[in-house]
């Protein structure tokens, strides 16, 4: 049987420092960034689905490829869905909070 590799989504992952290494308010721009670069990743999967799609439907991809790229930006778009269901949650929490 042959053996068939499939490339996988990567996270980025969190930077070794610790919280007393980091000046007052770094936490702010350091998410900032990182949701950046989330929904980049996100939108540069989109755009590789939407290439796969038109050579598809031109004659000259590969259906396989062409599904691979779709799941991968549909499993991406329904995470950054829940991840701003969540923020928008957590958002809806703090601004019901009694001070």
């Amino acid at each position: 049987m042959k053996s068939v590799s499939v490339n996988t989504i990567e996270l980025p992952s969190a930077p070794a420092t610790s919280r007393a290494e980091k000046p007052q308010g770094a936490g702010q721009e350091g998410f900032g960034k990182e949701l950046e670069a989330a929904i980049g990743k996100v939108d540069q999967l989109q755009l590789a689905a939407d290439v796969e799609a038109q050579k598809l439907a031109g004659g000259e991809g590969n259906l396989h490829e062409t599904m691979l790229a779709l799941e991968k930006a549909d499993v991406a778009m329904r995470v950054a869905m829940k991840v701003r269901a969540k923020l928008v949650e957590a958002y809806n929490d703090v601004m019901r909070m009694t001070v």
